[in-house]
């Protein structure tokens, strides 16, 4: 192997283990002062994504959900932007780093209404999915909780 090509691989492989050590950043938009939206974002946080947060008007934060395709039933106190797709509610860090690496042909993923146990939401047993939104608003289970 020529020196040439082997400089060129070796620097592929340091640009893509350097990627994928680079944090996620995941953009959240809430109402201020909303203590499970900071719960959440503190569980991302722990996960490794780096969170960019920014609080809305309610009429405001209704809009950025409307607009990223999602449909009444679908939606929480708070949405996320990340690699494209949206994340709406207390979506679990596995879940998301799960949708980036299959990246489904979707709008993203949701957990509606404020499930207690969800991330974000304090300990409990209770049941709850989290929904894959499809482009058309249609919803298929991705993940089931608990485990």
């Amino acid at each position: 192997m020529t020196s040439i090509r082997k400089t060129i691989l070796a620097g592929a492989f340091a640009l893509l283990s350097t990627s994928a050590l680079a944090a996620e950043t995941i953009s959240v938009f809430s109402t201020s002062g909303c203590g499970c939206c900071i719960g959440w974002m503190k569980h991302l946080e722990e996960a490794g994504f780096t969170v960019d947060a920014e609080n809305l008007a309610m009429a405001d934060l209704w809009a950025k959900k409307m607009e990223a395709g999602l449909k009444e039933g679908q939606t929480s106190c708070h949405t996320g932007f990340v690699g494209g797709y949206v994340v709406e509610g207390h979506v679990p860090a596995a879940e998301v780093k799960r949708l980036l690496a299959e990246k489904p042909d979707a709008i993203g993923l949701s957990v509606p209404d404020m499930p207690m146990g969800s991330p974000g939401m304090g300990e409990s047993d209770e049941p709850y999915d989290v929904l894959l939104v499809m482009r058309d608003g249609t919803t298929a289970t991705f993940a089931s909780y608990p485990k």
